[in-house]
């Protein structure tokens, strides 16, 4: 039976997971019931996003901003809400009213993107497994030598680009427009601008999946050694974006989850190397330095968000550990202390650290796809369980060149950019066994150490203060009127109220609303309490009446603020709430109806006739405003 559009829009509400959805944005920490985050609509370093599971909402206390999984995603993805929809319904392959079904002869643009990156790894595997060639023979040599089986060649869909310039082309060509191949990045115009020729040749290629398992983009490495560059890779599409995807995620978010934590490696072979000797929770960045994006979509796979960080031995790998670090803290800044030290106790909360960063540097000096070859599996897993915090390894790195220094500015220079690793460490007693530390390895005194890095906290806290004046982002002021017009309409809205829909209808007269917003989303409510069940629901229908007037929505995301704070009242309170509310709406109209009795009494003329009936009108009013009043007491 084909569905209406509005239980399309419910089924797809019910299968998306507001958490789920803004930590694809937005790292979360556990606080009571909500989760909490810096926000994504304005710059902040203190959190003040919270998302709230059990009504499916999120709202940011800074900036205002509210609504629900679907005014998140239109929001942060800047796209329009059918075609969101659209895109919604094919994922959870709803089927959509008929009036909204395409036509069948034209295929959506992505799908045929990911169909033909698809074909090609299929094309080039099956080169490489069942074909013969110079150049496959070169590639199999080279796997070999890095001790990649069979096995894992086909774990990975490992293949073979040919040196001739069209031979995916003329395969792909009958399948898929050259618009589409070129999108994809698997094709390129010639330089003598004519026709088409393939982007890889001669080279390994490394297909990279998306989170779902589809085929994106490549990685390709150089056969020979003149070619250049060594690594080839796609670039970004419509369906891969390397700043959000991690290479490997799609076969290690399972044991990213079982083990808590994630190891970031350097490579495309790194990773292939660990996951096919039994480390399957490695992942790496596309051919790219590591980004925040990167860190946001792996916290949502690990729940302590322990991050190793697994990089070369060289020069480069100890910058790109030290950058990968820094990201990293950035990017959980404003939820809570980075793990600085491993306790001797029982941690009084699960989530105590906002994150946490381990280093894996094997003894040996050796490359993480290197030592897990050489050396062995078992080895590097047993370096993971050993691997010490970030603040351990930079401690360890800095002391090991300390013989190189010995005069006083020697090593007042040398100190001058380790100061704010000691800095960072917030725990008065572990900083001061640091700063101990490094004070007798360096032969200094401790006290003129610690006022160092206390002359730096305060610096660095000066600078920040003077630069960063603390404002209010949201200053508009609300009327008494208004404010208690939201707080009446906001009773709808309290999710343990002893009343039925109906009988706070009852209590409610419209007349009250004078607010043409407020009178809308009344009017809403009025149609909505007669099909849905519960408060929930009612939020839902709300935020999907409003879908595309992102202003009423702030209004609804803030009548659920205030809604929070009539809970847990007994059915006497509740019903003073409204009572109290009605007479603070009353008193401010007749405060409005007698300032206007005013200013007439003071424009009238001369004539004592219309200021006496005006004087007339405003002593019946007060006397009927007093008759009112005891009534009501």
């Amino acid at each position: 039976m084909a569905k209406t559009l509005e239980e399309v829009i419910a089924e797809i509400k019910s299968k998306l997971d507001i958490v789920q959805v803004v930590s694809e944005e937005v790292i979360l920490k556990k606080n009571g019931g909500r989760y909490w985050g810096l926000c994504p609509f304005h710059k902040e370093k203190t959190p003040s996003f919270s998302v709230n599971p059990q009504l499916g909402i999120y709202k940011c206390f800074g900036c205002g901003a509210g609504g629900d999984a679907l005014s998140f995603i239109m929001k942060t993805k800047n796209i329009e809400f059918m075609d969101l929809i659209k895109d919604l319904a094919q994922r959870f392959n709803i089927e959509m009213p008929a009036s909204f079904h395409k036509d069948e002869n034209s295929k959506d643009l992505k799908n045929e993107m990911m169909s033909a990156c698809e074909k090609a790894a299929v094309f080039y595997h099956d080169l490489l497994i069942n074909h013969h060639s110079e150049e496959i023979k070169m590639a199999t040599d080279y796997l070999t030598d890095r001790s990649i089986s069979r096995e894992i060649i086909d774990r990975f869909t490992l293949g073979i680009a040919p040196k001739a310039y069209t031979t995916l082309y003329d395969i792909l060509k009958k399948d898929f427009s050259n618009e589409v191949l070129e999108k994809a990045g698997l094709i390129l115009p010639s330089k003598e601008g004519h026709g088409y020729i393939d982007r890889f040749r001669g080279r390994i290629i490394i297909p990279i999946q998306n989170e779902k398992g589809e085929y994106v983009a490549f990685g390709a490495r150089a056969l020979l050694k003149e070619q250049s560059p060594k690594y080839l890779n796609s670039s970004d599409s419509l369906i891969y974006n390397k700043s959000k995807l991690l290479y490997g995620l799609y076969t290690a978010k399972d044991s990213i989850k079982d083990e808590d934590g994630v190891i970031l490696m350097e490579g495309y072979f790194d990773v292939i190397s660990a996951q096919a000797h039994g480390i399957e929770n490695a992942v790496a960045a596309c051919g790219t330095a590591l980004t925040s994006e990167h860190i946001k979509l792996l916290s949502r796979y690990t729940k302590s968000r322990r991050i190793y960080l697994s990089f070369d031995t060289d020069s480069a790998g100890q910058k790109a550990t030290s950058r990968g670090a820094t990201i990293i803290k950035e990017a959980f800044e404003g939820l809570g202390d980075i793990k600085q030290f491993d306790e001797s106790y029982i941690s009084t909360s699960d989530d105590k650290y906002s994150c946490e960063i381990r280093v894996i540097a094997p003894p040996e000096g050796k490359d993480p796809d290197e030592f897990i070859r050489t050396v062995g599996a078992d080895s590097f897993k047993k370096i993971i369980q050993t691997a010490p915090l970030l603040l351990d390894f930079q401690v360890n790195n800095f002391l090991k060149h300390k013989k190189e220094y010995k005069t006083p500015q020697e090593k007042t220079k040398y100190l001058k950019d380790f100061l704010p690793v000691l800095m960072e460490i917030h725990n008065e007693i572990i900083r001061t066994e640091y700063v101990k530390m490094v004070a007798d390895a360096l032969n200094i005194d401790e006290k003129a150490l610690e006022a160092e890095i206390r002359k730096l906290a305060y610096n660095n806290s000066f600078e920040q203060n003077s630069q960063n004046e603390i404002k209010k982002i949201v200053t508009k002021s609300v009327s008494i009127s208004e404010k208690a017009q939201k707080n009446l309409l906001s009773v709808f809205l309290v999710s343990d109220s002893h009343f039925t829909f109906a009988q706070i209808n009852e209590m409610i007269d419209n007349s009250y609303f004078s607010n043409e917003t407020l009178i809308n989303v009344k009017s809403t409510i009025d149609k909505l309490i007669c099909s849905v069940n519960n408060v929930k629901e009612l939020i839902e229908q709300l935020y999907t009446a409003y879908i595309e007037n992102p202003d009423v929505q702030l209004v609804i995301t803030d009548l659920i603020s205030i809604a929070e704070t009539f809970t847990n009242l007994s059915p006497e309170d509740f019903q003073s709430v409204i009572e109290e509310n009605i007479r603070r709406i009353q008193r401010c109209r007749w405060e409005e109806e007698k300032e206007k009795i005013r200013n007439l009494y003071k424009n009238a003329d001369e004539d004592d006739t219309e200021a006496l009936k005006i004087q007339m009108q405003l002593r019946d009013k007060i006397n009927n405003r007093i008759k009112s009043e005891k009534i009501n007491d």
